[in-house]
């Protein structure tokens, strides 16, 4: 019997334990370092991307996820006559988007839907899972893609970064560059919005910083139920515990999730950010 394979890609940032409870596929984005490239999160992991991004004179540079693995990805679905649902990361962050509609054209007549899900990180995440458990529950290819563009108005994600040299350098900054050049001892708060970084507002501390992510979260949310949450962050875990239950303590939630951005991801935001993601009223 015919089955629906969601696919998503590394920089949804979903708890490992997850992927495999929903067998989700993951196409890892790609990491470029001197002269050797790497798979998101199968050949490089977060705690060596970090530890070695403190001592390395080279940066890192990204490309997105190849046409290859998602031509292999699908092809492995359809050639076992299965369906295929990908949600991923924002067209206007990366062309991952473009590398999987390339790889559909090599699979003429093959069922295979590509959503934008217009976000990133967990709030991707959440937009994957909410395709998976439907799915689970019996939704088909059609069903299961036009609940993913629902949501899309339904997630978001407000982060915290140390500094805004990473976004400019890899060129993902938005509308955050009217903070260029001002900051100072100043914390930006960021956020990803219409699919792009954009600007919320600037507080002086890192703790302040934390408590206005919840409070701008909260105002997001506006009420609606019921809620999921997930934190995030680039090496800096006990910020993010801290800030998941800063939330927690405020916002009634039926899931709650602890997630570490990718190799990927950190080459743009920087070590040290932290972030809270929401899906509300799905």
């Amino acid at each position: 019997m015919s089955k629906i394979v969601l696919v998503t890609d590394s920089t949804a940032g979903i708890p490992a334990e997850l992927v495999e409870k929903y067998h989700i596929q993951v196409a890892p984005q790609i990491l470029v370092w001197g002269d050797k490239t790497y798979r998101d999160g199968v050949d490089i992991k977060p705690d060596a991307f970090y530890a070695r991004l403190e001592t390395e004179s080279i940066m890192p540079t990204t490309s997105q996820a190849t046409i290859g693995d998602f031509k292999q990805i699908f092809t492995q679905a359809v050639e076992q006559g299965d369906q295929v649902l990908a949600v991923l990361l924002s067209n206007k962050l990366s062309g991952t988007i473009d590398s999987a509609l390339q790889a559909r054209e090599m699979l003429p007549g093959a069922q295979i839907e590509i959503v934008d899900s217009q976000t990133v990180a967990m709030a991707l995440g959440f937009l994957a899972l909410h395709a998976a458990r439907a799915i689970e529950q019996g939704a088909n290819l059609a069903e299961a893609k036009a609940l993913v563009e629902k949501a899309r108005a339904n997630v978001g994600v407000v982060f915290a970064v140390d500094t805004l040299e990473f976004l400019h350098r890899g060129g993902r900054i938005g509308g955050a560059s009217r903070f260029l050049g001002t900051l100072l001892n100043f914390k930006p708060i960021l956020e990803v919005r219409g699919g792009k970084v954009e600007a919320v507002e600037r507080v002086r501390t890192r703790k302040k910083s934390l408590q206005r992510v919840v409070e701008l979260v909260e105002e997001r949310i506006g009420g609606r139920k019921p809620v999921r949450l997930a934190t995030l962050h680039a090496a800096a875990p006990e910020d993010a515990q801290e800030l998941l239950d800063m939330a927690s303590a405020r916002i009634e939630a039926v899931e709650r999730l602890f997630s570490e951005v990718s190799p990927v991801i950190g080459t743009h935001a920087g070590p040290g950010t932290v972030g809270l993601v929401y899906m509300a009223g799905m």
